[in-house]
């Protein structure tokens, strides 16, 4: 068999250009960039089809050398909700396969979707191409519905059947986690041979650990501060309220906390977030945190390395999270993490090792347990040096590699199974 040559990677909702943390972008994102940039350092090309959201994009940029974005026409540049794609798959659909139809006969080796609405799109590539389908749910409907926080917004049927189909038609399902692979035996009714367990990763050259001193200096925080940080999307799924009704409780319970506490909360609104965009802020207001709380923008690189040294915890307070990778990025720069204890993030944090996990979301229960932490300095200690060693058990380089066995291994199946079908003919 000729080794890989070329990866069509479908992102059909976010783009691996966008910044992590607002929007859509988040986790997917940074996992398609990070693999993909990898993949190409290997010798094997990649292309990234993703939705045009602005006419100032072209039409091809490239991420990295061997890695390029193809911005596809599908609807409306702006004003597209997540939930209002479904009706241009069709749209999209054409772009991606007029874009092959211009190359040579057998262009792309495999094709991986990320998400179920680019599974939809792969669906079809995988028949019209004659390659095999690789597929990446990175959450699950059914998952996140028996999870949902309070308020939240169910995902739709029409999402739960699409799932259904993809998860079918897919040649191999790449699970973050060995509980992610039994929900999609178990709740979608997979094939156990064609799911396969691959841990996403962490820039362990970028997320590092370094001075609290300095990266405090850098933030404008004082020396001598009890921090505690949230990073993602904001959006109830998330659940950074979680963390501010804590620190309320915290400071409630010790008065003289509140001269030394910051909450820090980096990130955009996002999903079921939009609706509400200021909700958080409003929220901090009403339980009287506004000279606690610290809201920033989502940061991109050193300086989300320089904030998760900043603090002396990093809470991950998500109803669902299909692996967390705040979780590792933080443990990577040697910083705690207290989680919780939901889909993937027990794999992420060990606990009593690396971090805590908190089995429900009261606000009671995640004071305690983050003060436990915040404010004893032995234990802080002692979990921050299990976390550094435990973040680099992952790595990007070990999730690509896997990644590329698993296509291998795909691509010999389908084309067993094509030429089973050209003798039986």
């Amino acid at each position: 068999m000729t080794p890989l040559r070329r990866i069509a990677v479908l992102s059909v909702h976010t783009s691996p250009l966008e910044q992590p943390g607002t929007g859509d972008a988040g986790g997917m994102n940074v996992y398609i960039a990070q693999t993909a940039t990898r993949m190409a350092n290997r010798g094997v090309a990649v292309e990234v089809f993703t939705r045009a959201t602005s006419s100032d994009l072209p039409p091809v940029a490239e991420l990295a050398p061997g890695v390029t974005v193809r911005h596809v026409v599908a609807g409306p540049f702006e004003g597209l909700a997540k939930d209002e794609l479904p009706g241009q798959l069709c749209a999209f659909t054409a772009g991606v396969l007029r874009a092959e139809a211009r190359q040579e006969p057998g262009h792309y080796d495999v094709v991986h979707s990320h998400y179920w609405l680019s599974g939809q799109v792969g669906w079809l590539a995988r028949e019209r191409w004659g390659v095999p389908l690789v597929h990446t749910a990175h959450t699950l409907a059914k998952v996140k519905n028996a999870a949902l926080a309070e308020g939240d917004t169910p995902e739709p049927r029409m999402r739960v059947i699409g799932e259904e189909q993809v998860v079918a038609e897919a040649d191999r399902l790449v699970a973050n986690t060995a509980v992610e692979s039994r929900e999609l035996v178990d709740l979608y009714d997979a094939d156990p041979s064609k799911v396969l367990a691959v841990p996403p990763g962490v820039d362990l050259e970028r997320f590092t650990p370094g001075s609290q001193a300095e990266a405090r200096q850098r933030l404008g925080l004082p020396a001598d501060a009890v921090v505690l940080a949230f990073v993602g999307r904001i959006q109830p799924l998330k659940a950074p309220d979680v963390l501010l009704r804590a620190a309320a409780r915290m400071v409630a319970d010790a008065p003289g906390l509140r001269e030394r506490l910051v909450v820090l909360v980096v990130g955009g609104p996002s999903g079921s977030g939009l609706e509400q965009p200021r909700a958080l802020q409003e929220l901090a207001g009403e339980l009287g945190l506004l000279d606690v709380v610290r809201f920033m923008p989502p940061q991109r690189g050193a300086a989300l390395a320089q904030v998760y040294r900043a603090a002396d915890v990093v809470a991950v307070p998500s109803h669902n999270e299909s692996f967390g990778l705040v979780a590792l990025e933080a443990q990577a720069c040697g910083t705690p993490v207290v989680a919780a204890a939901v889909g993937g993030l027990p794999i992420a944090v060990v606990d009593q090792v690396t971090g805590l996990l908190v089995p429900d979301h009261d606000a009671g229960t995640w004071s305690r347990v983050l003060g436990e932490v915040a404010l004893r300095p032995a234990l802080r200690e002692e979990l921050a040096s299990n976390a550094v060693g435990h973040a680099r058990r992952f790595s990007w380089d070990r999730t690509t590699e896997a990644l590329l066995d698993g296509y291998v291994e795909a691509r010999r199946d389908f084309l067993s199974a094509f030429d089973r079908r050209e003798v039986a003919v």
